[in-house]
């Protein structure tokens, strides 16, 4: 029988959890297929890790059943690999695995105090107005990669890989694909972070926000997480995608009459920006049609 993960996360263990000298194997992703092996007579099951040799045990509570003879494409796991110390912010190399850092904090959910104080230190430590992760090169700008790390970081889900065609061939005969970059699973690029937003983000709790001040005060009042993602006139020219922040005592944004115009953001990009607001003004309301965009959505996440 095959379950997944249907919490943000679920931690497998090498030896049920109650036992004092057990580690943390991995964090299994929300959505992951695992494939039982024993019911123990706890609340911890022995699973196989689909598409890796891992096994281990984790919370049953954490688990949902999943009957892959009614799979959906929608329904497939999402591809991610695990946190390595070879991702870090000094570095490009892996840029498509989450960096693996024990000194970037995660969000702390306790409170709204406790959202605000660790969503300000997330963005000081990754530093994107200095890391060299994410600086420009000849080829790429590293908006997406930014915007991935931000919100792992921050506990909220958005795709950095998608499955190939081929291994979505496999994935639908409910078979296990091995994580090969490049071969299996490929980057999401802008462009379809886009598209993700609209067809599937609101399954992994996003929700559609109609305008910039308004994200800002959900961001503010909530200590969530705001996007805003534009798509290309050009489609095979890279969008753009940035992260709207809670505002504190140094960095605010731009308001008219009271009305947040030009929200507090941070992003990669040609420019790196840790905080800004008016310096790049409505910059997703570009219309020219060589460097401007389509259409632009904006989204939140508690």
């Amino acid at each position: 029988m095959k379950y997944r993960v249907a919490a943000l996360s679920a931690d497998l263990t090498d030896l049920p959890p109650t036992m004092n000298n057990s580690t943390i194997l991995t964090k299994i992703p929300f959505r992951h297929t695992v494939k039982l092996i024993e019911k123990t007579e706890s609340n911890l099951w022995k699973v196989k890790l689909l598409n890796t040799d891992k096994e281990g045990y984790v919370a049953a509570d954490d688990l949902e059943p999943f009957d892959s003879n009614l799979l959906k494409q929608s329904d497939i796991e999402i591809p991610n690999f695990e946190a390595t110390s070879l991702s870090s912010l000094n570095s490009k190399i892996e840029t498509y695995k989450p960096i693996g850092d024990s000194s970037i904090p995660f969000r702390d959910l306790s409170s709204v105090a406790s959202k605000l104080k660790s969503i300000e230190k997330i963005i000081e430590i990754l530093n994107v107005s200095k890391s060299y992760r994410y600086e420009k090169d000849e080829s790429d700008t590293y908006c997406n990669v930014y915007a991935f790390d931000y919100c792992f970081f921050n506990r909220v889900y958005i795709p950095r890989l998608r499955w190939t065609d081929k291994a979505l061939v496999e994935l639908e005969k409910g078979n296990e694909v091995s994580l090969i970059f490049n071969d299996t699973v490929r980057p999401f690029y802008t462009n379809y972070l886009y598209d993700w937003f609209v067809e599937s983000s609101s399954e992994f709790g996003w929700q559609k926000v109609s305008d910039v001040d308004t994200l800002q005060k959900m961001v503010n009042e909530n200590g969530g997480i705001g996007i805003i993602s534009a798509k290309r006139f050009i489609i095979h020219k890279s969008g753009h995608i940035v992260v709207v922040v809670p505002e504190t005592e140094d960095h605010k944004a731009f308001r008219k009459n009271g009305k947040v115009i030009y929200p507090l953001q941070s992003q990669a990009g040609y420019d790196n920006y840790n905080y800004f607001a008016e310096e790049r003004k409505d910059w997703w309301a570009n219309q020219d049609p060589e460097k401007g965009y389509s259409s632009a959505i904006f989204y939140y996440h508690d």
